[in-house]
């Protein structure tokens, strides 16, 4: 199509010029005292000529003076792609695990004015991973100041930094920086605070922290599960001086953890420690009678009152039903030996033996000894227990 149109034109420029040619009009310049006569045709082909020099003159003036203006723009981009492709280095060497590379490969590209806030991030991820915190630190610092998002970048990784090295309280830091800035927290942050505050033992906090997780659908099911009982537990555990606060701390438990052996064995310590027996033998009964744990029987023989009785007849209920039980026959025997009943103490020990020898077994039979003062089989016993 091109080709027609250009053959078009040049039949038209041939039609044009012999026509001019044919033309008899003439063009008189008149400067006193001379005169010149040249033909139309002449004239107009003379005016094309001059337009035509004097547009390539402007166009020369142009360029040159544009040329130092084009030189700075053709190695400002040439720098840029060398610093983005020092970029793209140092992604791909951190992703492979090239860390000393990375690093290298995102100094030189903040070098060759690369202005992306990632570089000084890749570097400082870097530094980190080769335990260089110096030089991470510096790296971060370089960061600052930067657009919303290149900053949370930086207080994204100085939280996971400060994790990994088990300072929580300065992770917590950067995440509040982080919500200071006005970031929405976004599931990632969430994350990293849930770690925070599990290092910081902010056990509230970390039931808190797992509740938003779970309304997004964030975390596992059996994972939330398994944190929420450790935050219980750790609850449980560092409660030690008020009877009270502990009260209304085992009320606050949810009836899914209550039943749960190692929640309902941290709180009957609790409730041990701070003199509460029949709190401690309460929960412990309704544990055991909702789910069986040997484990969490045996402590059922440290709860002792003046009268233990009860618990005596509790204990030896259950025994109907798990007759091969070493650490229910444990309890037994400190109960009754507790109770001045040293003859059934003797044969539920000597039964717990039976079927597990135990340290705590044979401790119990030294102390028994000693009261019936058997002192040479209370040393026997109690050789065997170290």
């Amino acid at each position: 199509m091109k080709g027609l149109l250009w053959l078009l034109g040049l039949f038209a420029a041939a039609v044009a010029v012999t026509l001019a040619a044919r033309n008899p009009g003439y063009v008189q310049l008149v400067y006193p005292p001379y005169r010149i006569e040249i033909s139309l045709t002449l004239f107009v082909l003379a005016l094309l000529a001059v337009f035509v020099l004097g547009y390539l003159l402007v166009r020369l003036t142009a360029a040159a003076v544009q040329f130092p203006v084009q030189v700075r723009a053709f190695r400002e981009e040439r720098l840029a792609s060398k610093g983005r492709a020092a970029m793209m280095e140092s992604l791909k060497a951190y992703f492979e695990g090239r860390f000393a590379a990375a690093e290298k490969a995102a100094v030189r590209a903040m070098e060759l004015g690369e202005k992306s806030g990632l570089n000084s991030i890749v570097a400082a991820r870097a530094a980190h991973e080769l335990r260089e915190f110096d030089r991470r630190d510096a790296y971060l610092a370089s960061g600052e100041g930067k657009t919303v998002g290149e900053s949370t970048m930086r207080l994204i990784a100085k939280t996971e930094f400060m994790l990994d090295q088990k300072k929580p309280q300065s992770a917590l830091n950067s995440l509040k920086e982080l919500n200071d800035t006005g970031m929405h927290k976004h599931i990632g942050a969430l994350s990293l605070e849930l770690k925070a505050q599990q290092q910081a033992h902010n056990w509230d906090a970390v039931l808190e922290v797992m509740a938003q997780l779970e309304k997004r659908n964030a975390i596992d099911k059996v994972v939330a599960t398994q944190l929420r009982q450790q935050a219980w537990l750790e609850k449980l555990r560092s409660q030690g001086t008020d009877i009270a606060t502990l009260r209304t701390l085992w009320k606050s438990v949810p009836a899914e953890f209550r039943q749960r052996a190692k929640i309902a064995a941290a709180a009957a310590e609790a409730f041990n420690r701070l003199g509460d027996c029949k709190s401690a033998q309460q929960l412990l009964t309704d544990s055991l009678n909702e789910q069986w744990d040997s484990e969490l029987v045996a402590l059922f023989g440290e709860c002792r009152n003046d009268n233990n009785i009860a618990q005596i007849e509790q204990a030896e209920r259950w025994l109907k039903q798990h007759t091969d039980d070493a650490g229910l026959l444990l309890a037994l025997g400190k109960l009754c030996m507790h109770q001045q009943l040293w003859g059934k103490a003797q044969s539920y020990l000597d039964a717990s033996l039976s079927l597990e020898p135990s340290r705590a077994a044979y401790s119990a039979l030294g102390q028994l000894a000693e009261k019936l003062g058997k002192h040479e089989e209370a040393i026997a016993y109690f050789q065997k227990a170290a």
